[in-house]
């Protein structure tokens, strides 16, 4: 048969051709678990970052003076006093007694401190005591004056009648003449003793420490004890005794950029801060300029006085000076809330705040955990915007002192939790 060796042929094994592979089940591949893995912990993180606090940066609403609208020019100064002294002595000698402390209150005139004066006092004694002397000599001077006076009248009256010789009424003459020429050397002598006394009692005025104007102590250079010269270059010595200063004369004195200075003339309003005080505003007013530059700043000294007053301002104080363009009205000067423009934001057509209100701790938390005091909750409260404020906005119906979120994201909604953006 001629068809048998090709059915034979055909059950052959071919031993070339490649080997038939079977197909592996989905579930076996390992990029379906990897995707399976990535879907699980995208939806695992989505869940997680879903409960966590959105990072905002937080700032506050702050309490805003519409009077900045009227700046022209700030500028910073210190506070110093016109009248302001080191009081010392013109003698040298021991401080005895020193009677101010700082801070003391003294007018014009008071003893505020005394050298060692017994030697002056008793120089001072002696020479009131010459004075005496001296007119009780002019008393005697005058009344043996007056007797000589007495007898010259007599003795001429008995020369009239020739009861004496002519020579007695020359010698009554000569004794009268005498008389009322001692009068006026005794009468030099008393000028010369009450000068004396007068050099005494300026030496012993010396000893006392006078206080040259009302005024308050600023402070104690000396102590009892200390040697007090009014040229005080030994060592142990000193010169003042204490520092004071008219606190009616205060004034602020503020550099001004010369490139600056069209801006300003004497009797512009001004409103001054100071550092200590932020939250005082007194008004005042350019005194004067100084006509000097300063070539090392370019810069002029202008120098301001207070039209308001305020026991709290001390010298050598830091202020910050605002010159105005005009005087600010009573309700200029008063506070209103402002925040910075790009807190406030629209939301369904109108003008909103979102407000963090802070979570309430359970306790109060240790040093080293972190403050809860940068998270919360937001609150989406209306408000209604006013004008500039300086380079904040105006905001009315919030309270000054609120945290708001600054450029708040518009996913970002009522009840939503947020965290301070760690800069």
């Amino acid at each position: 048969m001629s068809t048998e060796p090709s059915s034979l042929s055909k059950l052959a094994i071919d031993r070339g051709a490649a080997p038939l592979r079977r197909r592996r089940a989905w579930w076996k591949r390992w990029w379906v678990w990897l995707l399976v893995l990535l879907v699980l912990g995208g939806t695992a993180f989505a869940l997680i970052q879903r409960g966590r606090p959105t990072p905002v940066e937080i700032g506050a609403v702050a309490a805003a003076y519409p009077s900045q609208s009227l700046v022209l020019l700030n500028a910073t100064g210190r506070v110093t006093a016109q009248t302001k002294a080191s009081v010392s002595s013109k003698g040298t000698g021991r401080l005895e007694w020193l009677g101010v402390v700082e801070g003391q209150r003294v007018q014009q005139g008071d003893v505020i401190a005394r050298l060692e004066n017994r030697d002056v006092a008793a120089q001072r004694a002696q020479a009131a005591a010459n004075v005496e002397a001296a007119k009780a000599n002019l008393a005697q001077g005058q009344a043996e004056l007056a007797d000589a006076e007495a007898n010259l009248k007599r003795t001429r009256e008995l020369a009239e009648k020739n009861f004496i010789s002519a020579s007695a009424v020359d010698t009554a003459v000569a004794r009268y003449n005498k008389a009322r020429a001692n009068i006026g050397t005794l009468q030099a002598q008393v000028k010369q003793a009450q000068a004396a006394l007068q050099v005494a009692e300026v030496a012993f005025e010396q000893t006392l420490i006078r206080a040259p104007f009302t005024g308050m102590v600023l402070t104690k250079s000396a102590n009892v004890g200390d040697i007090v010269t009014p040229f005080s270059s030994a060592a142990g010595t000193t010169g003042a005794v204490v520092t004071m200063a008219d606190m009616a004369t205060l004034e602020v004195e503020a550099d001004v950029a010369e490139n600056s200075i069209a801006k300003i003339a004497p009797g512009q309003p001004v409103e001054i801060q100071l550092d200590a005080y932020p939250e005082l505003r007194l008004l005042g007013s350019v005194s004067r300029i100084v006509p000097t530059v300063d070539r090392s700043k370019a810069t002029l000294l202008v120098k301001v006085k207070f039209v308001e007053s305020d026991g709290r301002v001390l010298p050598d104080m830091s202020a910050k000076v605002a010159f105005l363009s005009r005087v600010p009205t009573p309700e200029e000067r008063k506070t209103v809330p402002a925040v910075r423009p790009e807190a406030v934001v629209k939301r369904d057509g109108r003008d909103v705040l979102l407000v963090v209100k802070s979570d309430a701790p359970a306790a109060k938390p240790r040093a080293a955990e972190p403050a809860e005091a940068d998270s919360g909750t937001v609150a989406v409260t209306p408000v209604t915007v006013g004008g500039k404020v300086g380079d904040l906005l105006r905001v009315d119906g919030a309270t000054p002192g609120t945290r708001v979120v600054i450029a708040p994201p518009e996913k970002l909604a009522d009840g939503a939790r947020v965290t301070a953006l760690r800069k």
